[in-house]
């Protein structure tokens, strides 16, 4: 890895710092005060530990998501490669979710903050793409691009993938 952080790091910059050396990244959440966009989860380090993109996850508990972003960085450690489409177990009791490939330049600035800092300040590049861990709905088991799909579980995750019904 690249050292090229000029300054001396800040509490919350050496934060990271240490989670990525300890953990194999920082799981940043992110939330709305005032409750009208979905709280998620994003990874940071993924490049450094597993020499993967970022993953990202939408509308469910902090515990949860914190939970199902390093699941799959375990996974990645352990040989999984990220693809889009790609169904992983695992990661929520009873249910598969699917990884969908993130590449929209505006999506990924408007949603990963420090995970652009950390690739911009210590990998020297930009950061292009990332994987949404997209999740079915627990009643029926149906994901956002399902027909019949329960509005809230697609309100509760925002689409950063290409939209696209079937696969």
């Amino acid at each position: 890895m690249r050292k090229l952080f000029r300054k001396k790091p800040d509490e919350h910059e050496q934060q990271v710092f240490d989670n990525i050396a300890e953990h194999g990244c920082q799981v940043q959440f992110v939330f709305d005060p005032e409750g009208k966009m979905p709280d998620f989860s994003y990874s940071i380090g993924f490049p450094v530990s597993v020499r993967q993109p970022e993953v990202i996850v939408y509308g469910l508990r902090n515990e949860v998501m914190h939970s199902m972003v390093n699941n799959v960085r375990r996974k990645c450690s352990e040989g999984m490669v990220l693809e889009d489409w790609k169904t992983v177990s695992g990661l929520l009791e009873g249910f598969e979710c699917v990884l969908r490939h993130v590449t929209d330049p505006a999506a990924i600035k408007e949603h990963f903050g420090w995970a652009i800092w950390y690739h911009r300040s210590q990998l020297g590049v930009e950061m292009t793409e990332a994987y949404q861990i997209v999740w079915p709905g627990a009643v029926d088991g149906l994901f956002p691009w399902d027909e019949g799909c329960a509005q809230r579980v697609i309100d509760l995750q925002t689409a950063l993938y290409e939209a696209r019904t079937f696969h």
